[in-house]
């Protein structure tokens, strides 16, 4: 019997939600089959990792339906937040998208509970955070290391837009430039063999031929 009072419907659902209590062994199978570790890298034209957004989330998907799920997992991590995947999806999203958060709960959660089936793409995602949090993909060196991880990840990103070569390449040709400014400034100056100018030997010399 379907209940007449929408308000108190509500309540039950909250009701069932807080008293879902989840196990750590339990979050680590559920985010096995149905999480994800990822990194999305966004053009952004202006950024200092050139023109390129690096940015890691963790996040686990459901059928609306199973949406006590997801926020039963808000509490369990105590970070992030739960979204629709689009206006006219059922799909819900838990996902944890914060740099903080990632550092000091997600990841140090999974050290000690490891994954299985997604274990290699943990350990690429920790990877990829640790440039990340030393700023080592505002060189060009530290964004391309980042950005093949990433590509590495998730099937080895069968499921990206732009080819890896795309993105690097304005890193690369940064890089190109830096060296050659660098060869410029430290090689030295040639010698003006075509100016027309005599050498001047050194007075002993021009003496002991007189």
């Amino acid at each position: 019997m379907f209940s007449d009072n929408p308000t108190g419907a509500d309540n039950q659902q909250e009701t069932a939600a807080q008293a879902l209590e989840l196990d750590p062994h339990w979050v680590v199978g559920f985010v096995d089959g149905e999480g994800c570790l990822s990194v999305s890298i966004h053009q952004h034209p202006g950024v200092r990792s050139f023109g390129w957004q690096v940015n890691p989330v963790f996040q686990v998907s459901q059928h609306r339906d199973s949406g006590l799920v997801l926020d039963a997992m808000v509490r369990f991590f105590g970070c992030g937040r739960v979204r629709t995947k689009g206006p006219a999806s059922a799909v819900s999203i838990f996902a944890v998208d914060r740099r903080r958060d990632l550092r000091e709960t997600v990841i140090p959660f999974f050290q000690a509970h490891p994954l299985v089936v997604k274990r290699r793409d943990f350990e690429l995602f920790v990877e990829i955070s640790s440039i990340l949090e030393r700023k080592l993909h505002f060189t060009s060196s530290g964004f391309e290391r980042a950005v093949r991880l990433a590509y590495a990840m998730n099937a080895h990103g069968k499921q990206r837009k732009r080819p890896v070569e795309t993105v690097l390449a304005g890193s690369s040709e940064t890089a190109r430039q830096a060296r050659s400014s660098e060869r410029r400034r430290y090689s030295p100056n040639p010698i003006d063999m075509g100016s027309g100018a005599e050498m001047t030997p050194p007075a002993s010399l021009h003496s002991a031929t007189t």
